[in-house]
């Protein structure tokens, strides 16, 4: 690396201190030797990428202890959808004036997802299908030197094909005939290389939250879809999984809330100590019986967490409704991934 660097300063930079781009430099061995001596001796100012959450920050963390910003980056959100597809939206108006437009979006962005590549390519199956197979062969199988290689493709897999499910280590382990520890492990590799999040139930106690059964997600839809989760017959968990990913973005401490008798809110938002917001997601919330269910849920929740910030996001239904005493506001999907809603 040194000569490398080296031989960019003679041929090919001029300038007093340049800007490097070091993009999954975490696989050249004592990488992190080189980088701390260009910081130390001011050399250049050093911006480092890589798809995995903790090969990068762990060495910073390590070498450049108070010296270093770590910035997470998402696929694209809505918006920056939006934009690449020649949409701007500057103010209310022109959200209006677009709404046609912006729907028809919605529909490709909950298919293909927001990788950048996959938006701007044509054969957007290819390019996830090739995005699935890097980051299982080059971020898990040869950082971590898995060897059973066949089982952790059909647990990537199954986990894609059930976003917004419950999951149960015991059950996917005898699925597998696998012990549950690798079971873990597994999921656990796919959480630190982005590829899938594991939603916590909420709760007052530590232990019972970490006890409970997870939620599975998977941080660009577009992979599910194209490793054979069926698109039209599940739109609704497409739904569930865009809104979390925009919670995410935000930054919000999330969890999904379940009582004894398996009533079901999707997001709970959590702020310090108290519950900022309960959302549920309801693709079609015109079907009474749906509809009842899932209100019955949310003023159970909004009960036991003393939370009156109640939100239903839909496929279309915008308006505001009370309920036993309860205001429950309803907004289109669409509105609340450009920003409509305030938590």
């Amino acid at each position: 690396m040194d000569q490398t660097y080296g031989l960019f300063k003679e041929e090919i930079f001029s300038g007093k201190k340049p800007i490097l781009f070091l993009d999954e430099i975490h696989r050249i061995p004592g990488w992190e030797k080189f980088v701390r001596t260009l910081h130390e001796l001011k050399e250049a100012k050093i911006i480092i990428s890589g798809s995995t959450s903790n090969i990068i920050s762990d060495k910073l963390a390590t070498i450049l202890t108070g010296r270093h910003l770590d910035i997470f980056v998402t696929p694209l959100d809505f918006r920056e959808f939006l934009l690449f597809k020649g949409i701007k939206l500057e103010d209310e108006l022109q959200i209006i004036a677009n709404k046609t437009e912006i729907k028809r979006a919605l529909k490709e962005f909950l298919e293909f997802g927001g990788f950048p590549g996959v938006v701007l390519g044509k054969r957007k199956k290819e390019i996830l299908l090739g995005y699935f197979s890097d980051i299982l062969n080059r971020d898990i199988v040869e950082k971590h030197k898995v060897k059973e290689i066949a089982k952790l493709r059909s647990m990537a897999v199954f986990y894609l094909s059930n976003i917004g499910k419950l999951i149960s280590y015991n059950k996917i382990g005898i699925w597998l005939e696998e012990n549950v520890s690798t079971v873990s492990k597994f999921s656990r590799y796919f959480e630190e290389v982005y590829l899938l999040y594991f939603l916590k139930r909420f709760s007052f106690k530590v232990k019972e939250q970490e006890k409970s059964q997870r939620k599975v997600y998977s941080f660009d839809i577009g992979l599910a879809n194209a490793l054979g989760f069926r698109f039209l017959e599940n739109y609704a968990r497409l739904f569930e999984n865009l809104v979390l990913l925009e919670l995410l973005r935000k930054d919000l401490e999330v969890f999904y809330w379940m009582d004894n008798y398996q009533h079901e809110v999707d997001f709970v938002v959590k702020e310090g100590l108290k519950i900022k917001q309960l959302i549920q997601v309801c693709y079609d919330i015109s079907d009474y019986d749906t509809k009842k269910r899932e209100i019955k849920a949310l003023l159970k929740a909004s009960l036991e967490l003393k939370c009156s910030n109640l939100l239903v996001i839909t496929e279309d239904k915008e308006d505001e409704e009370k309920i036993k005493g309860r205001k429950i506001k309803y907004i289109p999907l669409w509105k609340f991934l450009l920003g409509s809603n305030r938590i």
